[in-house]
């Protein structure tokens, strides 16, 4: 029998090789999930934390070559085996020498192949114990220490590096601790004015009372305190960058000092009479609906637009789970070095980066961040890192997406009702995710797209 709660993704395209080898598999104890094509095969490494992936080398389209380089980039603690027929064995032994941990001959032995799995798991066991060969964070998954691999955050490195160039006012929106702040110095250290300063303040940490003082400055004797002219926050950002967090928190009076400012680049210190011009880049940052407190009245319209001329908005960690890896290889690489030096080449268990996927993250990326930090801190002189090193939250996080996630009542239910509600929830997903295109949508569900059509009207007549 294998280790406590093995998952495994099968990937074959031959559907009765494929079902049988699950289904003896299972019988000694595998989670096994099966994919009979190398897309499929990719998406469920997105969307989960896989112990083994078991894959032919022939398959239609993406190879299994391409499944097992995918696989091992995710996860550097994946168990990779490869299924290879007559003439290929070259292929596979180019396949262990990236990574893959062996591999075996159709048509094989199932004992043989239990042999197989059960050397790789005992290997990886042992290798916890030992310097592990970690993969590198590849440059185009990450933007000036932004990181991440899904859809989303590639077209938004996009995104970055084309308004970077500019001069335009941003309005970087979401939710607290998914990185604000982080993109606003993004965009300015790749501007044209990354040789001057970099000047944040942050709205709704400053009193009211004290936030108009900070921004614009004030002369001597201006009011009860002032012993000094000291210039303001977007004095100090002249030809460089002003970053406004928070901006949502400012009262109506000061917004509307803001809005003049930014109108005419130029302002009076409290207190003087004298303008003063600026030259400065506003990127503003809220996780507030703006445009929700406009209708509301409690936001200037005006300056709504004005601050709105490129939006950007990051998705909550929730949303992009499959960056959840590369994250915690990303933290733990420097955390690792800033807690020991001599602490390298650490690693996460399977279990604690399913853990870590199946969590909500209501902190988004701070609070992964700080997992980790716990989590490192509290593993002195360890190389892996256990789902029993995490917060107490993650550990209890709910169940993995392999597992069955419904217990039968004692007196039943309705299964087709039941298995109608999940397939309706997951073509809504899956038409939601791509913006209602029915062709992409049947992809992501590996169904024709006729068949999508006539499973919409069926379920929603």
């Amino acid at each position: 029998m294998p280790e406590k709660d093995i998952y495994l993704l099968l990937v074959e395209d031959e559907a009765a090789l494929r079902e049988a080898t699950a289904e003896r598999l299972a019988e000694h104890g595998y989670h096994v999930v099966q994919a009979e094509t190398g897309e499929v095969a990719r998406e469920k490494l997105a969307a989960f934390a896989f112990d083994v992936v078991m894959t032919d080398l022939r398959l239609p389209g993406i190879d299994g070559t391409a499944v097992v380089n995918d696989a091992l980039e995710r996860y550097p603690e994946i168990i990779a085996v490869v299924v290879t027929g007559y003439g290929t064995v070259q292929d596979a032994v180019a396949a262990i020498k990236r990574g893959a941990s062996d591999f075996v001959t159709k048509p094989f032995q199932f004992d043989y192949l239990l042999h197989v799995l059960s050397s790789a798991l005992e290997q990886r066991r042992l290798k916890s114990e030992n310097a592990y060969l970690r993969s590198q964070l590849n440059e185009r998954y990450s933007f000036e220490g932004i990181v991440g691999r899904s859809q989303t955050m590639r077209d938004l490195f996009q995104v970055l590096e084309t308004v970077a160039g500019t001069a335009s006012t941003i309005l970087v929106t979401g939710e607290t601790g998914t990185g604000k702040e982080l993109v606003a110095h993004a965009i300015h250290h790749n501007s044209p004015r990354r040789s001057q300063r970099f000047v944040a303040v942050s709205c709704g940490a400053i009193p009211e009372t004290l936030l108009e003082a900070e921004l614009f400055g004030h002369v001597r004797g201006a009011f009860t305190g002032a012993v000094a002219n000291r210039q303001g926050r977007l004095e100090q950002a002249h030809r460089g960058t002003l970053f406004l967090d928070e901006v949502g928190s400012m009262s109506a009076s000061l917004q509307a000092k803001l809005l003049r400012a930014l109108q005419e680049r130029e302002f009076e210190r409290i207190g003087d009479a004298q303008s003063i011009k600026v030259d400065l880049r506003v990127i503003a940052a809220t996780n507030s609906n703006l445009a929700q407190m406009v209708e509301e009245g409690t936001f200037r319209e005006d300056l709504y637009y004005r601050l709105n001329v490129i939006p950007i908005h990051l998705p909550p960690l929730r949303e992009r789970r499959e960056d959840i890896p590369l994250l915690v290889q990303h933290f733990a690489d420097r955390l690792g070095r800033e807690q020991n030096p001599a602490r390298r080449n650490v690693v996460f268990s399977q279990v604690a980066m399913r853990q870590m996927m199946a969590f909500h993250w209501p902190g988004n990326i701070r609070q992964l961040e700080n997992a980790l930090e716990r989590a490192l801190a509290l593993s002195p002189g360890r190389s892996q890192i256990d789902v029993t090193d995490l917060p107490p939250d993650v550990q209890r996080s709910g169940r993995s997406t392999a597992d069955v996630a419904v217990s039968l009542p004692e007196d039943g239910f309705d299964l087709q009702a039941y298995l109608r509600d999940i397939e309706r929830e997951l073509i809504g997903q899956s038409l939601k995710r791509t913006s209602g295109n029915k062709h992409k949508a049947a992809q992501l569900l590996n169904i024709k797209r006729t068949t999508l059509i006539e499973k919409v009207k069926r379920l929603d007549p």
